[in-house]
């Protein structure tokens, strides 16, 4: 009997004759299409469907009904109940309440308040004052024209900067009426011996404060600042102050210089304190209208500054530190010039 195969030079089998390919018999790519075809189409032969059926007519495969495709992996599986309880829910925590609102305070501290509130060119807001402070301040000998509202001291707290001492009592009020060089000239004109404070950017507002504190304990007629290096009069310059911010005019002026021109022209001599001056208090304190100058604390007086003084003074210091402090070094050069006044 022939044999169908047909073998090759080498001896191995290359096909049959009437063209049938064994399974398996082409390797590589092309075998593995070939069987993949024959798996999807149902058989290795190719047969065909049913004309009758629905899949010849529409041209299209059934699929598989769900949980049973014929490929396990891809099978549905049951889903697993849990035998765990179900966990209770949790108790709803306890929500803190919303804080206040801050208050608008300007000036706060019994001494500033109290000031504040005995000076008829303040327009005064509203007071807010804590129960213990009420009976601190006597509170209820106000007039009735001014707001009180009673506040915890938390609030008062919250409402300031961090470490200030109120003693439970602020204010809310508008800045006083600004004056400016002419006015305290119109006021210095009817006195015979007139004292005035130039703060060249001087910025600290507890220097400040403090300076103008001892300037309406000698007497001062006012002060002048510089509007662009100096600090408002409010907060914690005002509580330093302890109420001379009520008692002391203060002007702000744009040019220092150009200040000391028009005290000049109406008969001031200008006194600046420098601690690298020769001279001392001893000259100055004869005339009647008197500037005295003072700078920041580092720098001192700035150039053009110094050269509009007609004095250079100093302290007579003589320990280890030579220097003092702008507001304590105030404080002994308006003693030394008012003393024998």
């Amino acid at each position: 009997m022939n044999n169908p195969m047909k073998k090759d030079k080498k001896g191995g089998f290359k096909g049959r004759r009437d063209g049938f390919k064994p399974s398996g018999f082409n390797k590589g790519s092309q075998g593995r299409r070939d069987q993949e075809t024959d798996r999807r189409s149902g058989g290795r032969d190719g047969a065909k469907r049913d004309a009758s059926s629905p899949q010849a007519k529409t041209g299209r495969t059934s699929r598989p009904a769900p949980g049973r495709h014929p490929d396990k992996r891809y099978q549905e599986k049951p889903a697993i109940v849990s035998a765990r309880p179900a966990r209770p829910k949790a108790e709803p925590k306890f929500i803190k309440p919303a804080a206040q609102p801050r208050l608008k305070i300007d000036l706060f501290g019994g001494h500033a308040v109290m000031a504040a509130l005995q000076n008829p060119r303040r327009q005064i807001r509203a007071l807010y004052v804590t129960a213990q402070a009420e009976e601190t301040f006597n509170i209820e000998a106000l007039p009735d024209s001014v707001a009180v509202t009673k506040v915890q001291r938390e609030q008062l707290d919250r409402s300031l900067p961090p470490g200030s001492v109120h003693q439970g009592i602020a204010l809310a009020c508008d800045p006083l009426p600004e004056i400016g060089i002419d006015d305290m000239m119109i006021q210095s004109a009817s006195r015979s011996k007139s004292v005035f404070l130039m703060l060249d950017q001087v910025t600290d507002p507890h220097n400040v404060g403090a300076i103008l504190r001892s300037a309406c304990a000698f007497g001062v007629q006012g002060v002048v600042m510089q509007r662009k290096h100096a600090p408002e009069l409010t907060g914690v310059l005002a509580k330093t102050a302890c109420g001379a911010v009520e008692h002391v005019p203060a002007a702000y002026e744009t040019n220092l210089s150009r200040a000391l021109e028009t005290f000049k022209d109406h008969g001031f001599t200008v006194v600046g304190l420098d601690e690298h001056a020769t001279a001392s208090f001893g000259h100055v304190s004869s005339f009647d209208k008197i500037v005295l100058v003072l700078g920041a604390e580092g720098d001192g007086m700035r150039r053009l500054i110094k050269e509009q003084c007609d004095h250079l003074v100093s302290l007579p210091t003589s320990g280890v530190i030579a220097s003092l402090n702008v507001s304590n070094a105030a404080a002994v050069a308006l003693y030394a010039i008012t003393h024998t006044r």
